[in-house]
């Protein structure tokens, strides 16, 4: 039984995989980065098992009851004075039933000047998205194996348009007590819009994702290594901006080769003390390195570091990303434990 379902969940995840990434669909905000410590960790963490409930709204499969009366507020100052946030909270009924979880994602674009085609002020407008989900995650059998789903609603208004959408999340975690090792599939909305903007049908920004973790023996360090954007390849494309030249003036594009698709797969992160009061978090994320970063200039861009300490029962995360030279992210965070 247990095969039969991991081979239907692989086979559904693969069936349905298409090329969609940024600006390709709509309701874009549902892939952005959940919390501080998900930042800090290169953005796209899906294997922690633990206290942290904002962890739920990325991958279902590892709702657990450590996540039981939970409380986590997140705050992002994000690029072009974007501000979103996210909210999780996770309540056990009894261990049998193991735990339900509810999450909300909300981002507000700020405020514009509105202009019609001959230039004329129509006055100012705003631009919001959120989406409110509920998820839940059971044990398949006695195996090492868990499954889990978020159902989300959302809804967007920009300017006078606005849309209704519902997607899913599924995921699908292996945990390997004995060497204290993690693995997860991560498949995310799964959906269509209910009503759209303007008549037009867009698709959701479908993406699969694939992570690994684990905590090194007698040294108090996690690695995390997360593949993202599964469903395209390649995900790479030459940039303009560095095409060369030879003597005899002779253009040639960016050639990106295997390796280099590979890369823009990959993020990696790792957390120093992930079982204690105070953690250290590190993280790369290629992708963004590699599309952010200046020809012939050290800028740093794909790296991010955070930190979480606990006090009695609250848990501060905060974590810097770096983009770019002239654009950087703060994460906030505060976990409340209400029991």
């Amino acid at each position: 039984m247990l095969r039969k379902i991991i081979t239907f969940f692989c086979l559904f995840c693969f069936t349905l995989t298409y090329a969609q990434v940024g600006g390709e669909s709509t309701y874009q905000f549902l892939n952005l980065i959940s919390s501080p410590r998900q930042a800090a960790l290169g953005g796209k963490v899906l294997t922690n098992v633990d206290y942290d409930v904002t962890q739920g709204l990325y991958n279902p499969a590892t709702i657990n009851v450590d996540m039981d009366n939970q409380l986590a507020v997140n705050y992002t100052s994000y690029l072009g004075g974007i501000g979103y946030g996210t909210a999780a909270y996770a309540y056990t009924v009894d261990r049998r039933t193991q735990t339900f979880h509810a999450g909300i994602t909300y981002i507000n674009y700020g405020e514009f000047e509105g202009y019609d085609e001959n230039g004329n002020e129509t006055g100012a407008f705003t631009g919001n998205e959120a989406a409110l989900s509920m998820g839940y995650a059971l044990q398949l059998g006695y195996s090492n194996f868990y499954f889990g789903a978020n159902v989300k609603l959302i809804t967007s208004k920009l300017e006078q348009y606005s849309s209704f959408g519902v997607a899913t999340d599924l995921g699908l975690l292996y945990i390997n007590d004995r060497i204290d090792f993690h693995a997860a599939l991560a498949v995310r909305n799964l959906g269509t819009q209910i009503t759209t903007y303007a008549g037009l049908n867009e698709p959701l920004p479908f993406e699969v994702d694939f992570g690994m973790s684990q905590t090194l023996e007698n040294v108090p360090i996690r690695w995390h290594v997360t593949f993202e954007n599964l469903q395209k390849w390649p995900i790479g494309r030459p940039n303009p901006a560095r095409v060369t030249s030879d003597l005899s003036g002779n253009q040639s594009s960016e050639n990106i080769g295997f390796l280099g698709q590979v890369i823009r797969h990959t993020i990696l992160g790792a957390e120093l003390f992930p079982e204690g009061g105070f953690n250290i978090r590190l993280g790369y994320n290629f992708r963004r390195a590699e599309e952010l970063r200046i020809v012939d200039q050290r800028n740093f861009s794909g790296l991010s570091a955070g930190f979480s300490i606990k006090m009695n029962k609250m848990r501060f995360s905060y974590t810097h990303a770096k983009y770019t030279s002239a654009a950087n992210s703060s994460f906030f965070g505060l976990q409340i434990d209400l029991q």
